[in-house]
């Protein structure tokens, strides 16, 4: 009997070169209310699998998230809370995208 849950697995390993980041990505904070906010990442490439990164980004922040299909923005991840430095770090470090890319709004 072997487990088999022990093989580590990258979720971005089908990914193509094709879908390197060419334009910027912008991360904001909105504010909701209730004194609730959303952080959304706007200007990601199309070529990764956005699910996959909205479902990383939820287990690895501890939050809630979606992704939502925009005719003027295209497709946007909203991550529950301000998660904007987290996301920025977690980005760079997964190599989505460099750090010049990266818009943050409000800081």
């Amino acid at each position: 009997m072997s487990i088999q849950n022990l093989h580590t697995r990258d979720p971005f390993a089908e990914a193509d070169a094709a879908g390197i980041q060419a334009r910027p990505v912008h991360i904001r904070l909105q504010q909701r209310n209730g004194g609730r906010t959303i952080t959304t990442v706007q200007g990601l490439s199309s070529g990764y699998d956005l699910k996959k990164v909205v479902r990383c980004c939820k287990k690895e922040f501890a939050c809630n998230g979606t992704l939502l299909e925009s005719p003027e923005y295209g497709q946007v991840i909203q991550l529950q809370g301000d998660q904007r430095l987290k996301i920025h770090q977690w980005l760079t470090k997964m190599q989505l995208a460099s750090s010049d890319q990266l818009k943050v709004c409000g800081l």
